[in-house]
């Protein structure tokens, strides 16, 4: 018999374990999915908020980032299973990541007052610039190209697993050509103020160079182990973004290499014509491994953090850990701007 084409239909289970974090928009459980003659799959759901079910244009959202990054499936960056709806509660069913947050290790190398070393750090930093890289790239499966930008890259939406790979989550506030945005009616800052590119505090339109500036941030923290930008007033911040002068990067990283100086400023442009694409960016940060012969690895992270986390860190072998996670991949290199490469690399040219 062929069965192309014929609908199966089912009813699935979850069963909420423990709360694992409650953001802005949604709380977020580990949960069991379950199945049939005993199946059981460890996962995490995303449950929207009661009142944000009830507004149209903040559940859309909810609806477009499990629709939108169901499709992406890329080893960097945290896949979705499933949308669905119980009664009046929309959820998101996706891979459940055993692991700590990228703010997470900042706050600890802060908390014993050890910097962090400068080819791991590089290392995490093009894995998120590879999830970056894919999003911004991705072509459905109709040929169109989405224009996909995350506007919400900061540490607390990176995860590192215990055996050492490196996840971009949260979609949620995400933009990509096919979706209603809500901040294009009117001005609406989207995303955490203190890791906006210029544009986006501002309100104005952005696309996958407001990705790259938060990027930027993010790199700084990791080798500064301090943030960017600190004011909390809405005024204040815009100022601190958008008018004040790039902050001296070697000031606030005493000792930093030409190499990852250059990006960084680079990264940190006011001018979003003047930043790396996520390819070039993460191809840098490569390039800066080798040359350091520390070549990042999913097990050069994994002692890290055992090391870090003694009394949490638990082995990805352990019987506990029911879900496994992708090795890392990246896209095909994007060459659309070669000469910013070999000029942040020293390789001259123009």
């Amino acid at each position: 018999m062929d069965n192309e084409g014929r609908l199966f239909e089912y009813a699935g289970k979850f069963l909420l374990i423990k709360k694992v974090a409650r953001g802005g928009m949604a709380t977020v459980y580990e949960a069991e999915q379950l199945g049939p003659a005993g199946f059981t799959k460890q996962i995490a759901l995303k449950i929207i908020h009661d009142h944000y079910a009830r507004q149209p244009e903040w559940l859309q959202l909810f609806i477009d980032e499990a629709k939108l990054s169901a499709n992406l499936v890329h080893g960097n960056i945290v896949q979705i299973y499933q949308l669905g709806q119980f009664d009046n509660e929309y959820f998101i069913a996706m891979e459940f990541i055993r692991g700590v947050t990228l703010r997470a290790l900042i706050d600890r190398h802060r908390q014993l007052g050890t910097p962090m070393s400068p080819p791991l750090a590089a290392y995490i930093a093009s894995r998120v610039c590879r999830a970056l890289d894919f999003a911004h790239n991705f072509v459905d499966g109709s040929g169109r190209r989405l224009d996909i930008v995350h506007r919400d890259v900061s540490p607390g939406n990176v995860l590192l697993t215990w055996d050492g790979h490196v996840k971009l989550a949260d979609f949620g506030i995400a933009k990509a050509r096919t979706m209603a945005d809500p901040a294009a009616q009117r001005p609406l800052m989207m995303g955490k103020k203190h890791y906006m590119s210029p544009e986006q505090i501002l309100g104005a339109r952005v696309d996958s160079r407001s990705d790259i500036f938060a990027m930027g941030i993010v790199l700084f923290e990791l080798l500064a182990l301090q943030p960017l930008f600190t004011e909390n007033e809405t005024e204040a911040a815009i100022d601190e973004v958008v008018v004040a002068p790039v902050p001296d990067v070697a000031r606030y990283i005493p000792g930093v290499e030409r190499a990852l100086e250059a990006l960084l400023k680079a990264a940190l442009s006011k001018a979003p014509d003047q930043r790396p694409s996520a390819s070039d960016f993460g191809r840098v940060l490569d390039q800066y491994c080798v040359t350091h012969r520390e070549t990042g690895s999913p097990e050069r992270l994994q002692g890290h953090l055992a090391n870090l986390f003694p009394d949490s860190y638990r082995p990805p072998t352990e019987s506990t850990a029911r879900t496994g996670t992708s090795s890392s991949s990246g896209a095909p290199p994007n060459r659309s701007r070669p000469s910013l490469v070999r000029r942040i690399l020293g390789l001259g040219g123009n």
